[in-house]
């Protein structure tokens, strides 16, 4: 109470302000509940409108051809805006970070034709022993997204006969915008709206009349209407001096701060003292000054002649306002745009679909399909398209058409749209009025079946090699190089190519027989080129004048030089060349063969 309420004369006998509960008659009819799972009640990963958006979409997939409806449309029925639906819908239809629970699953649907339709929604039935809370499908519909998540957190304590305090209501309840993200209400923030939750009449609060001194709560399937007390018998007889009353309902709910309640957000505008920044103090025009203990500028009274109580009960048109959306218009508003010019050439083009012209097809988009005609009839000196050439493209895709919906938005883009070569005369690849087949769309069908069979050829050509690649021919055992004949690794040579020939048989069995077939070997197996190692170093290199001592070279037992790694292995079979190691039968490195030494020192002595 304020300082000014404080200070005035002593109050008027007055009655006291009744509660919610208090003389309330019930709505009629029932309606539609659905049961909801408790995780989606108490999980903070959810938001608030996530609760609501599923006890509609709930609701709705009991049809049985389950929920088609649009976000538009469930923001409709719920009065929010299409933004607040989906973000309720995007954690129900995506699986839970917690436990990978889907709870809406969603289908997305395409006509043939690649219109995109409604998604198909469907609940996650509920899994044997799982806790569950009732919640009428009118309270998602009346209530605000937090102010349901409430009802039902106390729907399923009163079932369970769970006391509850509005410090525990407040932890079962977060912040999901804001800086406050994450974080639970404070034991203010859950009284606010547990008092707001009874005004709507779908709560009842027995203020101390729970265990142990907590409030008793009572929920309804149905909002309570307040009834109106009967007006005093007699007035007072001795009139009494005017005072601030003390039972205001006009004036707002400050909960002992600074301001009214904005819904656990920042207050609409700051405090302006007079005293450090005077303004002009002439009263705006259209108002009158009353002298009253708050001295601010108010408005003429306004005489309410109907008498009737607001509906608290049940949203209004929409409760878009409350974001940034306007309220939208009425379903059944008529069409206010310019009228149709439905000139004899539009007619006569649109013969073949009259029949299915009605007065359900939108004015708007037949407006767009006779502006596309007349575009192309306009340009009739560059397309030769005539209002009977139109009929006849129109017909001709008619009979094609399977179940058409939208007869206007099939003619904007199905229909009217030319198709061909880009010839004038070109219909569909037929030749208008003579119906013969184009002979350019002919010739470029003939170029894209040549295109594709050569695709198709490289395709099989590239799927060959891959298996080459993947599985090579094996590398033949010591047996087979030693007993393999030339007539064999040529047939190889030929089947796979002489690389598969050279990597089978190895260089000593197939080298010789392919350098005489092919003149030269041929490279390695893979395609890919393999850098070439630098090569070893010669077991014996050409004396460097006195690099090491006889003495050393007789205490390790090391040969002399001899100087046959200077001239290529004249021994037969051995393919080592100048500074080449000879080798032996088997391919491996050994000693310089006898005859490539005797050879090396006759070279010697001759020079």
């Amino acid at each position: 109470m304020s300082v000014a309420a404080l200070a005035a004369t002593p109050a008027a006998p007055h009655a006291q302000p009744q509660t919610a509960a208090a003389g309330v008659r019930s709505r009629d009819g029932g309606g539609t509940t659905i049961r909801v799972p408790l995780r989606l009640v108490v999980g903070a990963q959810y938001p608030d409108a996530a609760l609501s958006t599923y006890v509609k979409i709930a609701a709705l997939a009991l049809r049985p051809e389950g929920c088609t409806a649009k976000v538009s449309v469930i923001a409709e029925y719920l009065g929010t805006s299409k933004s607040t639906v989906e973000r309720g819908l995007k954690p129900l239809r995506s699986p839970d970070p917690v436990d990978g629970i889907t709870e809406v699953p969603t289908v997305q649907r395409t006509l043939p034709g690649g219109r995109g339709q409604s998604a198909h929604r469907v609940t996650r039935p509920l899994a044997e022993g799982e806790l569950w809370v009732q919640i009428p499908v009118r309270a998602a519909e009346a209530l605000t997204p937090r102010l349901l998540r409430m009802y039902a957190i106390i729907t399923y304590a009163t079932a369970r006969r769970i006391p509850l305090t509005a410090a525990e209501l407040g932890e079962m309840l977060h912040h999901h915008t804001g800086k406050h993200a994450g974080e639970s209400l404070s034991e203010r923030q859950a009284r606010r709206l547990v008092d707001e939750l009874e005004l709507t009449g779908w709560l009842t609060v027995d203020r101390r009349g729970g265990e142990q001194g907590r409030h008793a709560y009572e929920t309804h399937g149905r909002p309570l209407h307040s009834v109106l007390a009967a007006p005093e018998a007699a007035a007072l007889e001795d009139p009494v001096p005017e005072q601030l009353p003390l039972w205001e309902q006009a004036s707002p709910v400050v909960y002992d701060g600074s301001g009214p309640g904005d819904h656990d957000g920042s207050l609409a505008s700051e405090e302006d003292h007079l005293t450090d920044r005077p303004v002009n103090c002439a009263p705006p025009v259209g108002v009158s000054r009353r002298r009253r203990g708050d001295r601010k500028w108010v408005g003429e009274p306004v005489d309410d002649a109907t008498g009737e109580v607001p509906d608290t009960f049940r949203p209004g048109a929409s409760r878009a306002p409350r974001g940034n959306r306007p309220t939208p218009p009425p379903a059944g508003q008529p069409y206010a745009g310019p009228e149709l010019r439905w000139t004899e050439r539009i007619h006569t083009a649109l013969a073949p679909v009259r029949h299915l012209i009605s007065s359900e097809t939108s004015r708007f988009m037949l407006r767009r399909v006779a502006r596309e005609i007349g575009h192309q009839l306009d340009d009739v000196a560059r397309t030769l398209v005539t209002p009977e050439r139109m009929a006849a493209r129109i017909a001709a895709r008619y009979r094609d058409a399977r179940d058409i919906r939208d007869v206007a938005a099939w003619l904007l883009a199905v229909a009217v749209v030319p198709r061909g070569c880009g010839q004038p005369l070109c219909e569909d690849g037929r030749t208008w009025p003579t119906g013969e087949r184009c002979e350019t769309c002919a010739h470029q069908r003939q170029i894209t079946r040549e295109e594709w069979r050569r695709a198709r050829a490289w395709e099989e050509e590239l799927a060959e090699l891959r298996a080459r690649r993947a599985a090579p021919l094996p590398k033949a055992t010591y047996r087979e190089r030693s007993q393999a004949t030339a007539d064999e690794v040529l047939a190889v040579a030929a089947e796979h190519g002489p690389a598969a020939a050279l990597h089978r048989y190895g260089v000593l069995a197939a080298g010789p027989v392919l350098r005489t077939a092919y003149g030269d070997l041929p490279g390695p197996v893979a395609s890919v080129a393999v850098p070439t190692a630098a090569p070893r170093p010669a077991l014996e290199e050409t004396p460097m004048g006195d690099y090491m001592p006889d003495s050393f070279r007789a205490a390790i037992d090391r040969a002399a030089p001899t100087g046959a790694l200077s001239i290529p292995c004249p021994e037969p079979g051995c393919l080592a060349g100048t500074g080449q190691c000879c080798t032996s039968g088997r391919g491996r490195t050994r000693a310089p063969h006898a005859s490539r030494e005797t050879a090396a020192a006759q070279g010697g002595e001759e020079s």
